[in-house]
């Protein structure tokens, strides 16, 4: 090993400090910390579900953090958002989550990516990272990331949720992908959003949790992962189910004669806007 390569493999005394419960774990191990501290996520959303991921990532060591947000925060999101606080209403969601995410551990860079993912900027974006961390809210860019993260050969880490029920899966390149599972969007008015059906808040800290977990072992290379599995949460009967997943030939995009092979008009194709709506609750109409 070169002296330089050795230096860059060595450990502040800080670090070997904060990630000493990983290093002591075999699976890990200090070969494993230096795979996370080397590696990119991106995640689509600092919202509910990307507010665990986020946090529990930032504090793992996961060197790049890339957050997709072009919102600001919301009284009504502190319900459920964990990365934000009563001081941040009124603020960026990527600026609140930079602070916060520095400084549950100033060794990673959070990197903001302040707009909203649509087929001009969408393979940019993506280009840099390994790992793609889907916490979208929405079908248009749900299809918009499956595809775009196919083109460019990167694994997605999927989670969504709705009112008490929640799930999770991964998506490898080569093994299926969201369109296997829904190869049709559905028709919006069986849509809503959670501005319009509600949620429980806790909720999303469970599904984000598990996508936090499942990237680490994506980048570590351990474990099985929810690959061709799609776990699914019930929060009221407090219970998990697996549904098995297979990768479909028929898929336009990942079959074995696609169909599409560049990105496309999301929105619609899904006949419905990639921007969550808001929901005036006085009048029950949406903004």
């Amino acid at each position: 090993m070169s002296k330089v390569a050795k230096r860059r493999s060595l450990f502040t005394p800080e670090q070997v400090q904060r990630y000493s419960r990983h290093i002591i774990l075999s699976e890990v191990g200090p070969i494993g910390q230096r795979k996370l501290m080397n590696a990119k996520v991106l995640l689509l959303g600092a919202g509910g579900l990307g507010s665990p991921a986020a946090l529990y990532l930032a504090a793992a060591g996961v060197g790049t953090l890339g957050i997709v947000d072009f919102d600001e925060v919301d009284l009504s999101n502190l319900q459920r958002q964990i990365l934000h606080g009563h001081s941040d209403v009124g603020r960026p969601k990527v600026a609140s989550a930079q602070d916060r995410l520095r400084e549950v551990n100033p060794d990673v860079n959070v990197v903001a990516h302040t707009e909203h993912l649509n087929s001009d900027n969408v393979m940019e974006v993506f280009a840099d990272y390994d790992v793609i961390v889907d916490g979208t809210d929405n079908f248009p860019t749900r299809y918009l990331v499956n595809d775009a993260a196919l083109f460019l050969n990167k694994p997605v880490v999927h989670g969504s949720i709705f009112r008490f029920e929640g799930q999770a899966t991964v998506f490898e390149p080569g093994k299926g992908c969201y369109r296997c599972l829904y190869p049709e969007p559905p028709p919006p008015e069986m849509a809503p959003s959670c501005s319009e059906a509600g949620v429980l808040g806790v909720l999303p800290g469970i599904v984000g949790s598990i996508q936090a977990v499942e990237t680490a072992k994506v980048l570590l290379g351990i474990g099985d992962t929810l690959v061709n599995r799609l776990l699914l949460f019930d929060a009221l009967a407090l219970s998990f189910h697996e549904v098995k997943l297979r990768r479909d030939p028929a898929c336009p995009v990942c079959g074995d004669n696609p169909t599409i092979t560049e990105l496309i008009d999301y929105e619609a194709f899904c006949g419905m806007p990639a921007v969550e709506q808001t929901l005036d609750v006085t009048s029950g109409t949406a903004t």
